[in-house]
């Protein structure tokens, strides 16, 4: 039988995503990952693979614990306006919860790469693509359902959601103080509710 493995695996791949979510994927050296993780190189690429795929797989962790707060709130909020004002509210936690990265992993991690790491950058961008897509598909439902105006432009609105979204991370990553991030959030649920008609959000 092979020996088993003398560390926690999750443990060595939450740390990892700390890591990559701190510093960036190109700002992550293997010597870094060895300090933080407390292993031997050869052990990381034993148990994860490639650097690339270590970061990976820490993203997916991310994105099925704190970064998954946009996938729960649209699949569990009744109306979209719920679930806008429950995702800005829990971006702003995420974004500046104590003990953790402050802002998006998926935002800062690979903004701009070298040309060899051009993939990566390229995957990000399809994450935040395709969650900017998830949310527009949930205004366009609302649109259809009568929940926001018909002539609201599910689109646009989409487009700057993810917008007012991505700014936070960076705000957050700036320093911003958790205040001013939730006033910039109580300005965007102003402009989605006057789709509806009804009063601005408080």
């Amino acid at each position: 039988m092979a020996r088993p493995r003398e560390f926690d695996r999750g443990e060595a791949l939450a740390k990892a995503r700390d890591v990559f979510w701190s510093r960036g994927y190109e700002g992550t050296s293997m010597a870094d990952l060895v300090c933080e993780l407390g292993l031997a190189s050869a052990r990381i690429y034993a148990a994860f693979g490639s650097k690339e795929d270590l970061f990976r797989e820490a993203v997916a962790l991310y994105e099925a614990q704190e970064g998954g707060f946009v996938e729960r709130a649209l699949a569990q909020e009744p109306t979209a306006l719920a679930a806008a004002e429950r995702i800005f509210r829990e971006a702003v936690d995420t974004y500046t919860r104590t003990g953790k990265p402050w802002g998006c992993m998926v935002v800062t991690a690979a903004t701009n790469c070298a040309t060899g790491n051009a993939k990566i950058g390229d995957w990000l961008a399809e994450r935040r693509r395709a969650q900017t897509s998830a949310i527009t598909g949930r205004l366009d439902r609302a649109i259809r359902e009568g929940e926001l105006r018909p002539e609201a432009d599910a689109r646009a609105l989409g487009d700057t959601f993810a917008t007012v979204m991505h700014g936070l991370s960076v705000k957050a990553r700036d320093g911003v103080s958790r205040e001013r991030l939730q006033d910039v959030t109580r300005l965007a649920m102003q402009l989605l509710q006057a789709q509806t008609g009804s009063p601005s959000a408080r």
